[in-house]
C-alpha cells in the first residue's frame, strides 16, 4: 500500500469530499463513495476503503457485512485538493448488487496484464532469483534470449497454417513471454512497442 497522509480541502464540501474508486490491475472505475476526515484516516491506518454515509451519518467501510474489502494500493488527490483517486484491489463485486462496478460494468480488462507481466519480469532482472526459469534467460544473454523468441514465433505460425487456435494462443503467449524477456534485457518495455504502434496510427505517419 502506497499512502501518505496528504493536504485535504474537507471545507469545501461541508466535510466531505468525492473519493472514486479504481481496480488498480484493470483500471475500471469500481464505485464512487464519499470521506470525511474522519474516514480518510481510516482509510489509511487499515488499508481498507472505509466512506462516510450521508444517510445514516456515520463511517462505513466497503465489505465489512459482505467481506468484499477494497484494499488500498495507492491513493492520489487531485490538484484542488479536494477529489481522491483510490486505486484499490478489490475482494469480490464492489456493488451491493452484486455486480462487479456500480455501473453494472464487467471488471476486467486483460490486456493489462501485459503491464503487470512486464513490471515481474523487471523484477526478475532486478533481482535474479535462483531457480528462475526468467533468470536463466537474463543468464543465458541477448543470443539465446532472441533464439527463443524465433522458436516461439515459428511455433506459433505453424500453428496458424494449421487453423489450431488454441495452440497459436498457447504459442503466441510463448512467443510475447519471451519478447518481453529480450526487451527488458535491453533496457525496453513492452510500452516502447504500444508507444510505436500508436504513433504508427497517425494518419501522418510515415515509415522511417
Amino acid at each position: 500500500m502506497d499512502v501518505t497522509k496528504m493536504e485535504i480541502d474537507f471545507k469545501k464540501m461541508d466535510g466531505l469530499i468525492p473519493a472514486i474508486v479504481q481496480d488498480a490491475k484493470t483500471l475500471k472505475v469500481l464505485m464512487l463513495g464519499f470521506m470525511n476526515e474522519e474516514a480518510y484516516n481510516k482509510t489509511v491506518e487499515t488499508g481498507n476503503v472505509t466512506f462516510y454515509s450521508r444517510t445514516r451519518k456515520t463511517l462505513w467501510t466497503k465489505g465489512e457485512t459482505s467481506g468484499n474489502f477494497l484494499n488500498v494500493v495507492e491513493i492520489l488527490n487531485d490538484c484542488d485538493k479536494d477529489t481522491l483517486l483510490i486505486k484499490v484491489n478489490p475482494v469480490g463485486p464492489v456493488c451491493h448488487t452484486g455486480a462487479d462496478t456500480c455501473w453494472d460494468e464487467k471488471n476486467d480488462n486483460p490486456i493489462m496484464f501485459l503491464v503487470e507481466l512486464q513490471r515481474f519480469i523487471e523484477k526478475r532482472h532486478k533481482e535474479m532469483p535462483e531457480g528462475s526459469y526468467t533468470t536463466s534467460l537474463f543468464k543465458d544473454g541477448c543470443h539465446r534470449m532472441a533464439q527463443k523468441v524465433g522458436e516461439e514465433a515459428l511455433e506459433a505460425v505453424i500453428e496458424a497454417v494449421a487453423n489450431n487456435n488454441e495452440r497459436l494462443v498457447y504459442e503466441a503467449s510463448d512467443m510475447l513471454y519471451h519478447l518481453i524477456v529480450l526487451l527488458t534485457s535491453k533496457g525496453l518495455k513492452i510500452e516502447d512497442l504500444a508507444a510505436e504502434l500508436a504513433e504508427r496510427h497517425d494518419p501522418n505517419w510515415h515509415k522511417h
